[in-house]
């Protein structure tokens, strides 16, 4: 929901900007940026509150039960980087995986979106 709200929104936006076509792309990326960030965030808090109540697992390794570090296994695990250094143990090893598709359906859908915006612009050009 967030990343189709941000996307729409910028669909609407882009081709109402004032600014040169490069700029416009950037404005693009920088919004599907934003969004996933968000997106990243949010997976971290549900991992930080899921592993505080002790019900669903933990995330062993070199982690400290903090939300910088739920942060930093959301942002590996969304773009499917996996370091490996954290690990999901437990059932919130559901939630890791339903992240990393989520993950790579969003970054596809981005580069399709800025695809289509950057064809607008380069026929308007």
């Amino acid at each position: 929901m967030i990343h189709y709200e941000a996307l729409n929104f910028l669909s609407i936006l882009i081709p109402k900007l004032n600014f040169k076509h490069r700029l416009r792309v950037l404005f693009g990326l920088f919004g599907a940026f934003f969004a996933h960030v968000l997106e990243i965030w949010l997976f971290a808090f549900g991992y930080y509150f899921k592993i505080r109540s002790g019900h669903f697992g933990a995330l062993k390794g070199e982690f400290n039960n903090s939300l910088m570090d739920c942060s930093y296994f959301s942002f590996t695990n969304y773009t499917s980087l996996g370091f490996g250094d954290i690990h999901p143990t437990g059932d919130i090893r559901f939630l890791a995986g339903l992240e990393a598709l989520t993950g790579l359906v969003l970054i596809g859908w981005t580069s399709s979106f800025m695809f289509i915006e950057m064809q607008k612009l380069w026929r308007d050009k």
